[in-house]
């Protein structure tokens, strides 16, 4: 649920007004400017206006707009669907407003927000497609170039479209199964030979490759697509990722994704969790991959959202591995990984030309068996080693570096919840690590980060690793 800070005080909606009274009261530019508002749609206008300004009147004359030519009365708004109070007299728009809501008519009184029931929103109007964009009152220069950046998105050719989709609506209830292969219908009509052949006012040829669409619509074949979460920060989800989740019968998704990136999936797709975490396993690989196997064979488009990258410690490989045998097809979406990730929240250069040319990725846990790994070697010689899901193991990595020559002043890196607005950054040297295991207030994923090339690193808004040091740290600055 999103916290009270990002919720809406209002509801976006549209009334249905075709036909019906939409009640302007004012005689000079508010008033104008509603009624131009409202000839987007098919109300029924009424303006009431007492001194119409030269140039309003004009206008409402030209648009044969019904005027009543009076002041105000309350028994004015009785038979109206909605309420514009927009006479330039703040009062008189709270007298208008009171009445309104005494007959449960939705009023909007011009740059008064207590006497609004509603907000006019800016509007880019591609009809039967409208995008209205509301700031709650807040701003209306903000709306307004938003409305710019929008309106210049959208093909003119939007509205036609839409209205041939209308056409065909029927004929594909009919005819094409509901789910998966009617999405896909209409993601091909709204993307493709149909679209390009409106836009060029062929309608013609816009037919003909709708019919044929629908010739050759059938049952979808399952598909999965890969996708990497990345670290955590929903606004480092990639653009391919965001337009596979809107696309996706079925998230499957791990523990370490946040629920504000789970909740970015298509509105009506199905969420299930396979809470693969330490320590609190609710599927095993084994059952996810025939998951992801049973979901394909039923035609679902699966989205298997993975933390960081899916080919980086996220077990695609034998996911892919089921995938192929069983004949489904998939694709791999990359995410970025921690790693890359958590350097940037410490301004950190994981290479540093002259003092790090390599880096080597490890969950640490290589480092806990009899035999060294080659690539300790390495981080002797200079490489940066990105250590994921470190602080359980942050002893043994620490001991058995300094076994194969690391130095124990090496600098260290630590990250906790990396990219994310509740991320944690420590600092220390390689024997300060050890450390790290003891600190259980760390229950977000682990990032530690160990070379020459760290030294680089901004510490101004970390804290040392080790606490007494800390205090120590503390007790010189004072």
């Amino acid at each position: 649920m999103p916290s009270k800070s990002e919720q809406l005080s209002v509801f976006p909606a549209f009334f249905r007004v075709e036909g019906k009274i939409t009640a302007v009261f004012g005689n000079g530019d508010e008033a104008f400017a509603k009624v131009r508002l409202l000839l987007n749609t098919q109300a029924s206008v009424v303006a009431y206006t007492d001194r119409p300004e030269a140039d309003y009147h004009a206008y409402l004359i030209a648009n044969r707009i019904e005027t009543v030519r009076a002041g105000f009365v309350a028994e004015q708004v009785r038979r109206a669907t909605l309420v514009f109070a927009a006479t330039g007299d703040a009062a008189q728009d709270r007298v208008i407003v009171e009445a309104a809501r005494a007959e449960k008519v939705p009023a909007n009184a011009v740059d008064q927000p207590d006497y609004c029931d509603f907000f006019t929103p800016a509007l880019v109007n591609r009809a039967p497609v409208a995008v209205a964009i509301g700031t709650e009152g807040a701003g209306p220069v903000l709306a307004q170039m938003i409305r710019a950046q929008v309106d210049q998105l959208l093909a003119p050719s939007l509205g036609r479209l839409a209205d041939l989709a209308t056409s065909y609506r029927k004929t594909v209830e009919h005819l094409v199964p509901k789910g998966a292969a009617r999405r896909l219908f209409w993601r091909r009509f709204f993307s493709g030979v149909v679209a390009d052949a409106v836009a060029n006012e062929n309608l013609p040829q816009a037919r003909r490759a709708a019919n044929s669409l629908l010739q050759s619509a059938e049952k979808v074949e399952g598909h999965v697509w890969l996708v990497g979460a990345g670290p955590g920060a929903a606004d480092l989800l990639t653009l391919r990722a965001q337009r596979v989740m809107m696309e996706a019968d079925v998230i499957v998704y791990d523990a370490l994704v946040p629920q504000e990136i789970v909740d970015m999936g298509r509105r009506d797709a199905e969420r299930l969790s396979v809470g693969k975490r330490k320590g609190c396993h609710s599927k095993s690989q084994e059952e996810i991959n025939d998951l992801l196997v049973h979901l394909g064979r039923e035609g679902k488009r699966v989205v298997r959202l993975k933390s960081g990258d899916p080919l980086v410690y996220g077990r695609a490989g034998e996911e892919m591995a089921a995938l192929r045998v069983a004949g489904i097809s998939y694709e791999v979406v990359p995410g970025i990984t921690s790693a890359f990730a958590a350097a940037a929240d410490f301004e950190l250069p994981l290479t540093l030309r002259g003092v790090a040319s390599s880096l080597v990725f490890t969950t640490g846990h290589d480092l806990t068996g009899d035999v060294l790994p080659d690539w300790a070697s390495l981080a002797v010689s200079g490489a940066t080693i990105a250590v994921y899901m470190g602080r359980t193991v942050a002893a043994s990595v620490a001991e058995r570096l300094m076994q194969a020559g690391l130095p124990a002043e090496t600098t260290v890196a630590v990250v906790e919840n990396a990219s994310r607005s509740d991320r944690r950054l420590l600092h220390g040297i390689l024997r300060d690590l050890p450390d790290l295991q003891h600190r259980n207030e760390l229950t977000g994923p682990v990032m530690v980060i160990i070379g020459d090339a760290v030294a680089g690193a901004n510490f101004e808004l970390s804290e040392p690793l080790v606490r007494e040091r800390a205090r120590s740290d503390e007790f010189a600055r004072s």
